[in-house]
């Protein structure tokens, strides 16, 4: 941790790669720092919003509620990515997210520590500042929408500090800004699906991290078994092993029993990091809370006590993991749904499984509409696979405020579209344009202003200046 000193104001900001030279905000008045842009939350959509709009020129900050950042990528270490493609099996990544799945890929950033060393690339230039508490929330009537003005936080030394920005970005998974804001309603979520009148949320999940893995035996074994239906019907559905990935035994992993409440052992996404390690996508958590610490605490304690065990289910009911060892535990969860509110536009289902394409498209994504499980639904439902689909800026620009942005999972969509546009590709792609447009347009338009002829001209910016198509699947 680096102590830098800023005009007036002394800021602790996560620079892991040494000191470096930070854009001077603009004053606000005695002990008042402005910005262009203000992220709240470090999860990686965010922080491509905030490196692009800083290097176009923006003064940016990152504050970040968590203790250390990085969130559910670095912190949760929810390493097995989910890739996009559309039903010809062209994959849709673009930006930032191409370099990563290029990587990711190939083997080269697969494990915690070749993430860490990705992310912390990302965010080195940007000033960032973990372990803050926002106190309070500042709003004013902007004729007949609203804008934040200001913010007040406390940092890690008690004392207090105020903010004004430009544009404010939620960019956490627990509603650090939004759920302070007074005028913004809730996207129905889980409670739709079950219709039940109480809100509810898909499982969180934690993961599995082991080592000692013998990945050929796994590998041999599954395809001792081919054809593939004989497959399917042994393990159980969409079971798959190549090199790199395996995913599926949702039969062997039905018959395990958990020591603790409120938790199941689902089919299993596993990713080879080489050298034995793996890292497991399948212990889903019902009810835990992103906004109250001693949820999570308690989902972390629960996960301890459960990944051992699972360990020697494992070591007897699946290839490869006979001699296989705990390899450490996450600090944090993948938090995968909470709170979503109402956004200019709300991405429909039916805008997802038709393709609709959107004029102020920010993002193409696609991906089958998965949602988890929950209590009531423990195994969870599916409604079918898209094909590539716009996302519109409008579905992230905070209904009833002119300056508010809402990335990643917070983005605006009904509960079976967020099914398939919540996966990072699809809204990291989006956070990344959108601050792009925020520096193009910074001497221009406000983003609420835009209109369709100015997005032919964005358009045609992002693909001559960045390689990303977000007008045409």
């Amino acid at each position: 941790m680096l102590i830098v000193m800023i005009s007036a104001l002394v800021f602790q900001f996560f620079i892991p790669h040494g000191l470096t030279r930070i854009t001077q905000p603009a004053s606000c008045g005695e002990g008042c720092s402005r910005y262009d842009v203000v992220v709240i939350g470090s999860e990686l959509q965010g922080v491509l919003l905030a490196r692009e709009a800083q290097n176009l020129g923006l003064s940016v900050l990152i504050l970040d509620p968590r203790e250390k950042p990085g969130g559910e990528l670095i912190q949760g270490e929810m390493l097995f990515l989910d890739e996009p493609f559309n039903k010809g099996r062209k994959s849709l990544v673009q930006g930032e997210m191409k370099n990563l799945f290029h990587k990711y890929n190939k083997g080269k950033v697969r494990d915690l520590d070749e993430f860490t060393d990705y992310y912390n690339r990302l965010i080195e230039n940007i000033p960032l500042k973990s372990g803050i508490k926002i106190s309070k929330v500042n709003e004013a009537a902007a004729g007949e929408s609203h804008m934040m003005q200001s913010l007040m936080y406390t940092d890690r030394d008690q004392k207090d500090y105020k903010l004004e920005a430009g544009y404010w970005v939620e960019n956490t998974d627990f509603n650090a800004l939004t759920g302070k804001l007074k005028h913004k309603k809730r996207i129905p979520g889980m409670e739709v699906v079950e219709k039940s009148n109480q809100p509810d949320y898909m499982g969180a999940t934690y993961m599995l991290k082991y080592k000692n893995v013998d990945w050929r035996k796994l590998n041999k074994d599954v395809l001792s078994h081919y054809p593939l239906s004989n497959v399917q019907k042994l393990y159980g559905p969409n079971t798959y092993v190549d090199w790199n990935f395996a995913v599926g035994f949702s039969n062997i992993m039905g018959k395990y029993t958990p020591a603790e409440k409120l938790l199941r052992l689902r089919g299993l996404n596993i990713a080879n990091q080489g050298n034995g390690h793996v890292i497991i996508n399948g212990l889903i958590m019902y009810n835990v809370d992103p906004s109250s610490d001693d949820s999570v605490h308690e989902a972390l304690r629960k996960g301890r006590v459960e990944a051992p065990r699972i360990l020697e289910y494992l070591r007897t009911h699946l290839a490869g993991f006979e001699n296989a060892e705990m390899n450490g535990y996450p600090g944090y969860l993948y938090i995968r749904d909470f709170n979503r509110f109402e956004t200019d536009y709300v991405l429909k289902y039916e805008d997802v499984m038709s393709g609709k394409m959107f004029w102020d498209n920010v993002s193409i994504g696609s991906y089958p509409v998965d949602l988890q499980g929950t209590v009531n639904i423990p195994h969870g439902i599916s409604y079918g696979v898209p094909d590539s689909y716009g996302i519109p800026l409008r579905s992230f620009q905070l209904k009833e405020y002119d300056n508010v942005l809402v990335v990643g999972k917070n983005i605006g969509a009904d509960i079976k579209a967020y099914g398939t546009s919540r996966i990072m590709p699809n809204n990291a792609l989006a956070a990344q344009t959108i601050g792009v447009i925020l520096g193009y347009e910074s001497q221009k338009k406000q983003l609420k202003d835009l209109t369709p002829e100015d997005f032919k001209r964005i358009h045609h910016y992002l693909k001559r200046k960045y390689k990303i198509d977000v007008e045409h699947a």
